[in-house]
């Protein structure tokens, strides 16, 4: 899907505001990501100075969601959209609320970058999280580029990533868990260590909620309810215009 047409209206300036609304949207995806981004590097180098930086910039989105939440709920007091005006206008307000969200495990990313002292496993640790770390920053971009053309076709292409970053998941845990079971004395940067992964496997999940309000978006439907039938449905449509 090409870019969204914010000029099929007659008030220019209700163009412009939804035209604005959507902007700032990405403005907040693109901080997000580089929070995301850096909290990796400092995690992976160790870098408290980094850390420090992240939790600080995390402010800057907090009052980007707010900015946008109330230029959404003045353009539906003011212009009292419907049909895909209105549809947009709600996955937007839910998307920057997944944003933030995503915001806040980058500082619980960066805080692996003061574990002190460095248990035996550590590095091994560090590169299973990188791993993870990857996996999820990747899903994440590729749902910010979706969000932004509304790509319905990309969306179904992307969906799946979830379930690799789920599994991916569950193997750190264990061996985590392993780690934690070989010498005790590591327990506390090893829970550190879990707590991390889990914000890592959150993203994917808070990834997969964007995903599906671009689909509510694009269809009408919200396909939480009999999620595995309606997404089905999705795909044999693709896949029938594909022949």
């Amino acid at each position: 899907m090409k870019k969204l047409d914010f000029t099929s209206h007659i008030s220019a300036q209700f163009n412009a505001e939804l035209e604005r609304s959507m902007s700032k949207v990405l403005e907040m995806g693109g901080l997000t990501e580089r929070q995301i981004r850096d909290s990796i590097k400092a995690m992976t180098h160790r870098d408290e100075a980094l850390a420090r930086a992240i939790i600080e910039r995390d402010e800057v989105i907090n009052e980007l969601e707010v900015e946008i939440n109330e230029l959404c709920i003045m353009i539906i007091a003011k212009r009292q959209p419907t049909a895909s005006d209105l549809r947009l206008l709600i996955v937007i307000i839910k998307t920057i609320a997944e944003l933030e969200r995503i915001a806040d495990t980058a500082r619980n990313i960066a805080k692996m970058a003061n574990i002190t002292p460095a248990p035996e496993h550590l590095d091994a640790i560090t590169v299973s999280l990188e791993s993870l770390a990857i996996r999820s920053l990747n899903f994440f971009e590729k749902v910010l580029d979706a969000f932004a053309r509304m790509d319905l076709e990309m969306v179904l292409t992307i969906y799946p990533e979830d379930d690799k970053i789920d599994s991916e998941y569950e193997n750190i845990i264990r061996q985590l868990m392993t780690y934690m079971m070989e010498d005790p004395r590591s327990i506390p940067s090893i829970l550190k260590a879990m707590n991390c992964a889990r914000s890592l496997e959150r993203i994917g999940d808070r990834c997969q909620n964007i995903c599906e309000f671009i689909i509510y978006f694009v269809k009408g439907v919200d396909i939480r309810v009999q999620k595995n039938e309606r997404l089905q449905e999705l795909l044999d449509q693709r896949d029938r215009k594909a022949l």
